[in-house]
């Protein structure tokens, strides 16, 4: 029940998940449709604009609205369908990617796509377009949308999908909740015929070595991903250990374990209780730590056993949740997260060069992952034909301003060379980079879609505003 008053919603201060971004607004959680629908109204007849929120797991400032309303689905978290023969099933957007391979592993279905973590709710994950390890061969997420029902600030329920509404379904899935709360969501699930998958560790001594490996790779692979030491340089610039893995065929597994609790990570890494890493890495939270760390990181992977493996799908595939306070140990200031996307025609000289410029400006980046990518067809999407390189960057009072300048020195690079950024990670790119790495044609008919489904620009984030979607530019 909402108040009578705004000024007697609950206030909540949001944290993005990166600990560098934060706001204050009110709150309101919807369980059904209809609360959606209400949420939309109340904030109509108040002059508040809206937020959507799911689990939180966006770096940045995507899942907050400072000074307006924030609404929350994740109560609603209902299979709404399912289909074991097909794989198809129809979910209310609060539900996890943990539900969903608890829920349907064990008659042999994984998600298709999924992100590092399985935390993140999958209106979420519509709403951002996720990827996953095996994007070049699959595509992001909403390659495997089938329908999407969106609640719009209008008060109507569009049904989308790629035969009804399909414009507004093609820029709702990566519209990164602009246009409306997804309230169903038909998803095609990938049969798997084993509970594991067969996983190999590579090394690769510098950064042209990383790009000749997924080229490689990437042709007889199901997922690849490479860990790139940041803080190297000279003859080792980008060095690093790359993953492939490949699903298990029918009959391949006499022993297919599709029990989802076999699947659970372990209470421990290296004897060390998991809830206790983060504290621990806390203590080389600096930059002759973290090169402390990489190096031993780089010895273990040069030296190490290379041996094919079976590992469970979760073990793969959910990296950060190995680690569940890793991001404790960039407190007090927390950290950014920063991932461009560059064609594969100028991604090698890109990368090169961000890793030298962030060295040389003394904020070399903690952690780096580099992923291969195609192109899909969704109107901001994030994704081409070419390479991301996720990048986690620590903040503290002293590196602020030069970090917030070189990432947009960085920034520049990307957009020259017909790059893009992920709005899911993102806290620092500016009005006029959104507008060349998406082009002014594509904002233009994104903004006459939020015209349509929201003519009184209800719908707003602090992610969205800092885009320019939300002033004069956006109006």
């Amino acid at each position: 029940m909402l108040p009578p008053l705004p000024s007697q919603l609950p206030r909540r201060v949001f944290d993005g998940f990166g600990y560098s971004t934060r706001s204050v607004s009110g709150f309101v959680d919807a369980g059904s449709v209809a609360e959606l629908q209400a949420a939309f109204r109340y904030a109509g007849e108040h002059g508040l604009t809206v937020g959507l929120r799911g689990s939180g797991r966006s770096y940045g400032d995507a899942a907050m609205n400072g000074g307006g309303l924030v609404v929350d689905a994740r109560r609603m978290k209902r299979v709404l369908a399912w289909d074991p023969a097909t794989g198809v099933a129809d979910l209310e957007p609060g539900f996890t990617i943990e539900d969903m391979w608890r829920t349907f592993l064990r008659e042999g279905w994984w998600p298709a796509v999924v992100p590092g973590t399985m935390f993140p709710t999958i209106g979420g994950i519509a709403a951002m377009n996720v990827h996953g390890k095996n994007c070049f061969k699959v595509g992001p997420w909403g390659d495997h949308i089938l329908e999407a029902d969106l609640v719009a600030p209008d008060g109507n329920v569009y049904r989308t999908s790629r035969t009804e509404n399909e414009e507004l379904f093609n820029a709702a899935i990566g519209g990164f909740g602009m246009l409306g709360a997804f309230s169903r969501l038909r998803v095609q699930l990938k049969r798997v015929y084993s509970g594991g998958l067969r996983v190999r560790g590579h090394y690769c001594r510098d950064l042209a070595e990383q790009f000749a490996w997924f080229e490689e790779y990437t042709q007889k692979s199901d997922y690849c991903v490479s860990w790139v030491d940041c803080i190297a340089g000279g003859a080792s610039l980008g060095r690093g250990q790359p993953h492939s893995a490949v699903y298990l065929h029918e009959d391949e597994d006499r022993t297919p374990d599709f029990d989802p609790a076999h699947q659970d990570l372990p209470g421990h890494i290296l004897g060390v209780p998991r809830a206790l890493v983060g504290t621990i890495l806390a203590k080389f939270n600096t930059n002759l730590g973290m090169r402390l760390l990489n190096f031993g990181k780089n010895l273990a992977s040069r030296f190490g056993p290379k041996s094919e493996v079976i590992q469970g799908h979760v073990a793969f595939n959910f990296l950060l949740d190995y680690v569940p306070t890793f991001r404790d140990a960039y407190r007090p200031h927390g950290f950014v997260q920063y991932q461009p996307f560059v064609p594969k025609e100028s991604a090698q000289e890109v990368f090169t060069n961000i890793l030298r410029l962030t060295q040389a400006r003394g904020v070399p980046s903690y952690l780096g992952v580099m992923k291969r990518h195609r192109a899909d067809e969704f109107l901001l999407s994030h994704g081409l034909d070419g390479y991301s390189f996720a990048l986690d960057f620590p903040v503290t009072p002293a590196n602020r301003a030069v970090l917030w300048k070189t990432l947009h020195e960085v920034s520049d690079m990307v957009c020259e060379a017909g790059g893009r950024f992920y709005p899911a990670k993102d806290a620092v790119i500016r009005p006029d980079h959104f507008q060349r790495a998406w082009g002014q044609a594509r904002i233009a008919r994104f903004n006459a879609l939020r015209a349509m489904v929201d003519p009184a620009r209800r719908l707003r984030t602090d992610l969205a505003a800092r885009f320019g979607l939300c002033g004069p530019e956006g109006a």
